[in-house]
């Protein structure tokens, strides 16, 4: 059995979909920006370290001092919080891609 389709509100069309490897031109951050990434992963020694030395290398000004902090209910696990000077949506994605391949780290967002 087949249902009946409502059109789509408005005039009737709907909107471009983006293909594969077609990228959003329309951003909600503005360039350049501090941008607040959070990083989670096992409390072990050489996690912070290795999380701001990758934010050091896409952001040169970066400063450690801004890092914040936070263990888990049980302490098994650690957030950090860096906040990069964001340049472009590249950068962004090229922090991001690293930072989630570092074999320390669990989840960033």
């Amino acid at each position: 059995m087949t249902r009946p389709t409502t059109p789509p509100a408005g005039n009737g069309t709907l909107p471009p979909v983006l293909g594969a490897g077609e990228a959003r031109r329309d951003s909600l951050i503005e360039y350049p920006s501090a941008f607040p990434i959070k990083v989670m992963g096992a409390r072990q020694d050489g996690f912070v370290h290795a999380v701001t030395e990758i934010a050091r290398q896409f952001d040169p000004g970066f400063d450690a001092a801004t890092v914040e902090l936070r263990e888990s209910g049980q302490g098994n696990y650690l957030g950090v919080t860096i906040t990069v000077t964001a340049t472009s949506r590249e950068q962004l994605d090229d922090l991001y891609r690293t930072l989630t391949s570092h074999p320390m780290v669990k989840v960033v967002l």
